[in-house]
């Protein structure tokens, strides 16, 4: 791949060695220029021998290392002091200063790309998908500057950790490369909102292509080796389901039903139902039963099936999609209220094969609620005894939420809730998409962009619709993991 180390003139400041890949767009380039100097890509102008660089080719310029570019445009304008004085950390008080250097990163909206930003901001909730990432290694890492997604996503994640707000201008330039048709833009030249789910599916397109899984899995006492003859894939591994589906036709009694296996990375809930108040029934309604049409090999015509789907492999990670917009002539969202829980039991929708494979760590689960449930009453009669002596409440040893030959899988059936994505307005092609996401227990913030603030979990559930605020449109559920006060004796599940 041609890469050219050249200089760009801007002023009087030169830049030295920046690297030039001619094979991809002259955005890419512009970005980093971007980058070095805070002009903005659309102020830009280019020159090289008196000529303009346009067009998004390099084919019409003789570039070779050493050349100087010479660059016209302004910088962003340097902000005002302003109104308000900042407060310095000498100054605030313990709350104030906690809030200040606790908060997550917020995103910088680059025009209708707050679909994007929330996306990233749910995926970055995903420790297990954060420790791959940052060991991917692409194969342009050693110096040119390379679109690709995963690696542009691992340098993002990168920045997030020390900046209390980034603009993500490469990785933005990088997703437009690798999916086009996100860098649609209006007749006046502004990017098009786009639908999240759609970004979402992208980047875990993406990823699926480049995480793999490593040897060893886990931490502390609970490392894994990783089985050879498992899928070493990261993707499938912590994000892909299975269903068992059986196909019965209806009007055959001589046919016989077929059993097959699905594949998932995300489940469906459709709304559309007027039944359908409860995510856990829109599930059931989208999933276990539904009647189509196809055609039967015996009766040689086309007739009415019976699909009963039950869930055979529970991932990690249960991505689920609220179908708010339907089309009916033209495209409608829907804003009835569907109810969800901060926790999530699929137990039900398993097949008996599965159910009986997670009865042994929701037999443990049970055991822990009724120790704590026992504990809690003790202390509540001895709550005057010893006031203000207190131990250490930290749990000693996690449970693996997966089983030992199926590493990214879901032993229990049970979730939690750990990010929550947004959509509010009429249209999937314009409104406004937020991210709600928990980084310790009970703690929520909701990111708006580069505009990060706490919330309750309160503020989580009442993002359950039934109106023009905002609206839950993916839920991200992560396994609940069982802890307990001291390792036992046998862990093994």
């Amino acid at each position: 791949m041609p890469v050219y180390k050249v200089k760009v003139k801007w002023g009087k400041e030169v830049y030295d060695a920046i690297d030039l890949d001619t094979d991809l767009e002259t955005a890419v380039f512009k970005a980093q220029v971007f980058a070095l100097t805070s002009v903005p890509i659309e102020r830009q102008k280019l020159m090289f021998k008196g000529k303009v660089i346009s067009g998004a080719s390099w084919d019409a310029y003789q570039i070779k290392d050493g050349i100087t570019l010479l660059m016209m445009g302004t910088a962003d304008k340097i902000p005002e002091e302003p109104i308000e004085k900042p407060k310095f950390i000498e100054d605030m008080s313990e709350n104030e200063l906690t809030t200040a250097l606790d908060l997550p990163s917020g995103l910088t909206n680059l025009g209708n790309t707050c679909y994007l930003n929330a996306t990233v901001q749910c995926l970055k909730t995903i420790p297990e998908l954060k420790e791959a990432i940052t060991k991917f290694v692409n194969s342009h890492d050693s110096g040119s500057f390379a679109p690709n997604v995963t690696a542009s996503l691992r340098d993002l994640f990168g920045t997030m950790e020390s900046r209390s707000v980034v603009a993500p201008m490469v990785f933005l330039t990088v997703f437009h490369m690798a999916f086009p048709r996100f860098a649609e833009k209006s007749p006046d030249g502004n990017l098009i909102q786009h639908d999240a789910a759609e970004c979402w599916t992208s980047l875990m397109r993406s990823l699926q292509q480049d995480l793999k899984t490593s040897d060893k899995q886990g931490t502390g006492d609970n490392i894994t080796e990783a089985r050879a003859s498992k899928n070493q894939n990261f993707i499938e591994q912590y994000f892909e389901g299975n269903f068992a589906v059986t196909m019965k036709n209806t009007e055959s009694e001589i046919e016989e039903e077929t059993k097959t296996v699905e594949k998932f990375l995300h489940l469906s809930c459709f709304i559309s139902n007027h039944e359908v108040k409860y995510l856990q029934s829109g599930l059931k309604y989208s999933i276990l039963e539904e009647t189509l049409t196809k055609f039967s090999p015996t009766l040689q015509r086309d007739c009415l099936f019976t699909k009963k789907s039950l869930l055979a492999r529970l991932p990690a990670y249960l991505t689920i999609q609220i179908m708010r917009f339907e089309y009916k002539g033209r495209e409608a969202k829907i804003l009835k209220e569907i109810k969800f829980g901060l926790t999530l039991d699929v137990f039900e929708m398993c097949t008996p094969e599965l159910q009986e494979k997670l009865l042994p760590m929701r037999n443990k689960f049970k055991a822990q609620e009724d120790k704590l449930l026992a504990e809690s009453q003790n202390a509540d009669r001895k709550k005057d005894d010893k006031k203000g002596d207190k131990k250490d409440e930290k749990p000693k040893y996690q449970y693996p939420y997966y089983f030992k030959d199926d590493i990214g899988s879901n032993n229990s059936g049970y979730y939690e809730l750990q990010a929550v994505l947004t959509h509010k307005g009429r249209n999937i092609a314009s409104g406004h998409y937020l991210a709600w996401i928990k980084r310790n227990k009970d703690e929520w913030f909701q990111c708006d962009d580069d505009n990060v603030t706490q919330v309750t979990t309160d503020d989580i559930l009442r993002l359950s619709g039934g109106g023009d605020w905002h609206c839950a449109y993916l839920l991200l559920y992560g396994p609940r993991v069982l802890e307990v006060d001291d390792k036992p004796d046998n862990p093994d599940i």
